[in-house]
């Protein structure tokens, strides 16, 4: 008998597994901050034998080494990953032992050019009872095979074409446990909704469209199109991955800093993140701090707009402790370790030290719908909309940092998007480049047709 606990990263729509059979587990594609994993293990009496890497990981810093380092449990992964530190190859049919479960290696390249399943084999030598497919077979879907360039992307999309021909050929039964899923950028095209994280093979064969072309060229020709950008720290990722980042060894401790020290080091070129809501931003923020308001897709936007390696300091909601673990651990998923610090006491202690706060208007949909022919508009959507307000300017949020230049200064520029959380980092990055600016903080574009 064994059991699998899933462990869901929604902010990056991905998922770890931890294969338990009887005093010993495995666990699968786990993130940068597994420690309290390896707790809820040692507390539990399970020893983790094993990590098991179903591919070089594109979108977040792997936590094996972490776990290694916390366990001794043995780092294993596909034979053909160029991985720079000590681990264990699996190539097809290598077989590991979890208490009483075998783990079969399936070598599945198409995510990646090494990526590599593995079955769940019960010792009553019946067929595989689950199956851990990474960024193969995902729940409606598959992984995208451009991230690993745009030279080969055709190679790796027929090489998916063929792991997702030989995964549909298992028993109906088989548990589907995908490590990418809903939210997560590594999946071409969106993937069933409905909050499933883990499916069968039975299910998938049934409904899934990358499993209905009938023929390999027609399945090139449809996964290949259509596919969004990808985070620009993406690239960054895959090097880091296989040349083993850092080991931390538990939770980042927050850095308390003085308004002295934060305005030093935002002299020195330190960009200062403002976690707080858009609206208490809006009305008063350091000067050229940029607002990403802290919930799950926090580091996301973080990366959208702060260049990979930036040293960050924090100026974070209350209770700034829980503001503090929250903000760091979901910086370091995606790499971004250069925090120097926390601003203590907040926007509060900066303003009784004495230091100016900026500060732009804001609005809703309703009232620049009133005045679209008095100023300027900036869409800083993900997509360029049809149709869309006659004269409005469109630059993906993304672009903007390198573009603000190229935006016109004759009038105000009200920022629109979806939800108004784009509109106001990007109305921050107006405002530090000296724009006369204004966000629309609640309704979107759509509220104005």
């Amino acid at each position: 008998m064994h059991r699998i606990e899933i462990v869901t990263t929604a902010s990056l729509g991905d998922s770890s597994y931890l294969l338990v059979s009887g005093d010993e587990a495995a666990l699968v594609d786990p993130q940068r901050d597994s420690w309290a994993l390896v707790e809820s293990c040692a507390g539990r009496g399970v020893r983790i034998r094993y990590v098991l890497e179903t591919h070089v990981h594109n979108d977040y810093v792997s936590g094996a080494l972490e776990v290694r380092a916390a366990t001794g449990a043995v780092v294993a992964g596909p034979a053909r990953a160029p991985c720079a530190f000590g681990h264990l190859p699996l190539a097809e049919d290598d077989e590991l032992a979890v208490g009483d479960v075998t783990v079969r290696a399936m070598e599945t390249p198409g995510h990646t050019a090494e990526h590599t399943a593995y079955l769940v084999l019960d010792p009553d030598d019946g067929p595989p009872s689950a199956v851990f497919t990474g960024g193969s077979l995902l729940v409606g879907g598959a992984g995208r095979t451009d991230l690993s360039g745009a030279a080969r992307t055709e190679e790796l999309a027929r090489a998916q074409y063929r792991s997702l021909r030989r995964l549909s050929l298992l028993p109906d039964a088989t548990r589907v446990l995908p490590t990418h899923g809903a939210g997560s950028s590594c999946a071409a095209g969106p993937v069933r909704g409905g909050g499933e994280r883990t499916t069968t093979v039975g299910a998938e064969r049934r409904g899934n469209p990358a499993l209905v072309p009938p023929d390999e060229e027609r399945y090139v020709a449809e996964r290949a199109t259509g596919l969004p950008p990808y985070p620009a720290y993406y690239r960054h990722m895959a090097p880091i991955n296989r040349s083993g980042p850092p080991v931390l060894g538990g939770p980042p401790v927050p850095r308390p800093l003085s308004p002295a020290a934060v305005a030093g080091l935002a002299g020195d070129g330190a960009q200062v993140v403002d976690a707080r809501d858009r609206r208490s931003f809006a009305a008063g923020h350091l000067p050229g701090a940029l607002c990403e308001e802290l919930d799950e897709r926090f580091a996301s936007l973080v990366a959208e707009v702060v260049p990979f390696g930036t040293r960050l300091v924090l100026v974070l909601p209350e209770p700034a402790a829980e503001a503090a673990e929250e903000a760091l651990v979901q910086l370091l998923r995606i790499g971004y370790e250069q925090v120097a610090g926390v601003l203590a006491g907040g926007v509060d202690a900066w303003r009784i030290a004495g230091r100016p706060l900026r500060s732009f208007p804001t609005a809703d949909a309703s009232e620049l719908a009133a005045r679209l022919t008095e100023v300027r508009v900036l869409d800083v959507r993900p997509e360029r909309p049809e149709g869309g307000i006659p004269g409005t300017l469109f630059v993906p949020l993304p672009e903007l940092p390198r573009r603000v230049g190229e935006l016109p200064r004759d009038r105000e520029i009200w920022t629109v998007c979806g939800s108004g959380r784009r509109a106001t980092i990007a109305a921050s990055l107006l405002d530090r480049a000296g724009l006369a600016v204004r966000a629309v903080t609640s309704g979107g574009v759509r509220d104005l047709r």
